[in-house]
């Protein structure tokens, strides 16, 4: 549950978009239009799209490890379109994304 201000609470599994409310029908308590699977009209927040999606479990600043795997997804599509895909290259690049995510370095370690 995610809680959008003055007592209102919605499922993070059915909200699917958050509209930042701007200009003047933005402040005393509207910052946010939450749009959420079953409503026909969108929940208005106290509360801004950023601290919502915190709440959610989403990083404003994104991860870079997403960001990395996009990349290269989009890079693969382009270069199948051209017929040059160097699958050993391909390969490399994949194990080693998924070792960095699979292993804690050994700075982070706790114990």
């Amino acid at each position: 549950m995610v809680f959008l201000g003055f007592g209102k609470y919605a499922r993070a599994d059915k909200i699917y978009a958050l509209q930042p409310i701007t200009g003047d029908q933005r402040g005393g308590g509207q910052r946010t239009l939450v749009w959420v699977d079953g409503l026909a009209d969108p929940v208005i927040a106290s509360r801004t799209e950023r601290t919502i999606l915190h709440d959610m479990g989403q990083s404003a600043d994104g991860s870079p490890l997403l960001d990395d795997a996009l990349e290269l997804a989009d890079r693969l599509a382009h270069a199948a379109e051209e017929g040059r895909v160097a699958l050993a290259d391909l390969g490399r690049r994949a194990r080693k994304l998924l070792e960095s995510s699979a292993h804690t370095p050994e700075s982070q370690k706790l114990f």
